[in-house]
């Protein structure tokens, strides 16, 4: 802290003080977080496409949760914060690890052994149509209205122009893309059972991810060994695309999110979910080749545009889902500040959010 220096012993006035300096530095601007955060996630699919390439589907995902917990692991160090704790607590982080990290990353994997990474990343996208439905079913809060369901049918009718139905889905792989539709549809399945048992928990935001994507890991280290073999060989170029997806499209991403969830609210920040289809489906056909039909860019648009009118809310529950950033005291420098609102686990928004509006894992794939 600096103060002012004490006026001379001969001086007939005391000298106007300085005003006490303070440093501060200065964040990024949450637009080019908001963007950066976007391609990284809509990388994450050609990074599943390059590291399943070389390594077994299982691999690439027991790879991913590994370095992405590493970087929470580290984040956590430097925050001095600590993991949760509680047997209870620890059981319903290690079904929301499954439902949240483990099953979808693990599926998404499974299925671009088969099909293209585009349709992967439009597939991610009807992740706030399946929530819709769910929520509709488990949470008696979560009143329908007449655009939201029109959302739902034009959203699904998207899906449909994705994959061709008029055709009779010929030329599709249907193992693969169920696969892909499944993941999609085990993220709401997740945010409903967290926010049913760990809403209102006492933990931060950093600890709860730290401890799931670091269970996450665990059951993969458990189960690879029993499906896939020891590779022969670890292919340079397949092997930082796995590194690269759990650092950045698992650890470094989480982070950003609560960021940008905290500094603008969950309501702008869910907005990456509708660029991260158009960013998967650029990298797959620039850099990996991929062929695009036409039908495939048309449907994605109709699976944005219904998704959007899915998560569309009146006035008052916008103000309620945004209620986080109300109330939130500056962070020291170069540390995001957390939201005023009950600490969730990675994907889940706080409770006044609907499962099906959350910002992070509707658009992490």
């Amino acid at each position: 802290m600096t103060t002012a220096a004490p006026a001379p012993a001969s001086s007939g006035r005391a000298r106007p003080s300085r005003p006490s300096v303070v440093t501060r530095r200065r964040t990024v601007d949450w637009r080019i977080r908001f963007a950066v955060l976007s391609t990284v996630w809509g990388f994450s699919f050609l990074l599943i496409k390059v590291g399943t390439g070389a390594y077994a589907p299982f691999q690439v995902t027991f790879g991913r949760l590994f370095f992405g917990t590493a970087v929470l692991a580290v984040a956590m160090a430097f925050r001095r914060d600590r993991l949760p704790r509680g047997v209870r607590t620890w059981g319903h982080l290690t079904v929301a690890a499954f439902l949240l990290n483990a099953l979808p990353f693990s599926l998404f994997a499974y299925s671009e052994l088969t099909i293209p990474s585009t349709l992967a990343g439009i597939c991610n996208a009807t992740s706030p149509l399946w929530g819709m439905v769910l929520s509709l079913v488990a949470l008696s809060e979560d009143r329908p209205t007449r655009r939201r369901v029109a959302g739902l049918g034009i959203g699904f009718l998207g899906v449909l122009t994705v994959l061709g139905a008029w055709q009779g889905f010929s030329g599709l792989d249907v193992r693969g893309t169920a696969m892909a539709l499944l993941a999609s549809l085990s993220y709401p399945v997740g945010w409903i059972y967290v926010r049913r048992t760990l809403a209102g928990s006492s933990h931060s935001h950093l600890s709860l991810t730290g401890a799931q994507l670091g269970l996450a890991t665990v059951q993969l280290g458990v189960v690879t060994p029993l499906f896939t073999s020891m590779p022969a060989s670890f292919p340079l170029v397949p092997l930082l695309a796995v590194v690269a997806l759990g650092a950045l499209g698992t650890g470094l991403a989480l982070l950003m999110q609560y960021g940008l969830v905290a500094e603008v609210g969950p309501t702008t920040a869910q907005m990456v979910t509708y660029f991260i289809p158009v960013i998967a489906t650029a990298a797959g056909v620039t850099l990996l080749g991929e062929q695009l039909a036409w039908n495939t860019p048309v449907g994605a648009l109709i699976v944005l545009a219904g998704a959007a009118l899915t998560q569309s809310r009146g006035r008052s529950a916008r103000t309620a889902a945004d209620a986080g950033r109300e109330g939130v005291s500056p962070a020291p420098a170069g540390v995001a500040p957390e939201p005023a609102s009950p600490a969730t686990p990675a994907g889940v928004a706080p409770k006044a959010a609907s499962p099906a509006a959350t910002p992070s894992r509707a658009a992490q794939p």
